[in-house]
């Protein structure tokens, strides 16, 4: 877990913990947690710590936004609208670097030894929930990041080739009992958010696939529309411009309701798995050297930016939930999508490339 500290002008946000007899899980004391449920509410309610001249004064210059995955998929999105915002309530450009490579632990290792104070990270379900689980040695450790916000949630939709004769769920989990081993679905990397997506219903339905990973959504999709795989889980934002046009059909999705952009789409839970849900989730992280000071005013400015109408229009028109939070709040939720994802880490036995 993620905890941040009291809000009087000296504390400081705690980074992300590891104890020595659980190296990986992002988990916090409990008295860290709570003390940064206080911090959370002190924030939300605007009274973060008063700030000098100097503080005030940062950014001085451009911030660097790293995205830990490839161009072409939903966490680029997310973080190109939350970028645009900041960098008018910032008065700095921020921009978007792209760090491919090794499930995100390239670019984590290279921001977490960043200290120019002017590079952040996007965190994301695979990066902070998955890879302390498939990893027996992280390049990076959990002490290296500070939680600055939860930015937007993005439903994963299921979706295949249109040669695959399966017009729903329900159909497509029939012709794949019926063919075993004949069917194989892409994603992004091994513990990807669409690996995970379909593990899960793998579980959830009791049929097998064959899975084939790629280095990031966009190689993934090239394949998908060709028809080299048959299937994948991806995020909304990124797959629905492919539906519209045809180029592939969703047979699902996996958020609690159905979405206005595919109101005749059904969920996963309305074919036969009630209560089954998938989303994917991205979030601001910053190196723990970034000073106390930067992060609150970060974490401050994050929160309206995502909840501005520009940015919440640009996410909603791609069926992304913009979210915002308090780095407590960010911590929290960090916490409870490890212990989920744990045990279909687990049971499905998934190991890093």
């Amino acid at each position: 877990m993620i905890a941040a500290s009291t809000t009087t002008p000296e504390t400081r946000v705690a980074p992300i913990l590891s104890t020595a007899d659980d190296r990986h899980p992002l988990i916090a004391r409990r008295g860290l947690l709570l003390a940064g449920a206080a911090a959370g509410t002190a924030g939300a309610l605007g009274l973060w710590p008063r700030m000098s001249r100097a503080e005030a004064a940062w950014p001085s210059k451009s911030v660097r936004f790293v995205v830990p995955f490839a161009p072409g998929g939903s966490s680029e999105i997310v973080a190109r609208s939350t970028a645009a915002e900041l960098s008018k309530t910032l008065g700095q450009n921020v921009y978007v670097d792209n760090k491919p490579g090794a499930a995100g632990n390239i670019a984590m290792s290279e921001v977490a030894r960043a200290d120019d104070q002017h590079t952040i990270i996007l965190g994301h379900i695979g990066t902070l929930a998955v890879n302390p689980y498939i990893f027996s040695k992280l390049p990076w450790s959990p002490s290296d990041f500070k939680p600055v916000s939860l930015l937007a949630k993005v439903p994963s939709l299921y979706v295949v080739h249109p040669d695959v004769p399966a017009k729903n769920l329900r159909e497509f989990i029939a012709y794949a009992k019926r063919n075993p081993a004949k069917l194989s679905y892409g994603s992004a990397g091994n513990g990807s958010a669409g690996h995970l997506a379909f593990e899960y219903l793998k579980m959830a339905s009791d049929v097998f696939m064959l899975h084939v990973p790629y280095k990031g959504t966009g190689p993934m999709l090239t394949d998908l529309i060709s028809g080299r795989v048959d299937a994948s889980a991806i995020g909304a934002a990124a797959i629905i411009p492919f539906i519209k046009s045809g180029k592939v059909r969703c047979i699902a999705t996996g958020s609690a309701q159905r979405l206005p952009q595919l109101p005749d789409v059904p969920t996963v839970a309305e074919q036969g798995y009630p209560g089954f849900e998938m989303t994917q989730w991205y979030g601001m992280l910053a190196p723990a050297s970034l000073p106390q000071a930067h992060i609150d005013k970060l974490a401050a400015e994050t929160m309206k930016a995502v909840k501005a109408p520009e940015s919440m229009r640009r996410l909603s028109g791609d069926a992304a939930e913009a979210i915002g939070g308090t780095p407590a709040q960010f911590a929290e939720f960090i916490a409870s999508e490890q212990a989920r994802w744990k045990k279909v880490i687990a049971r499905a036995q998934i190991k890093p490339d």
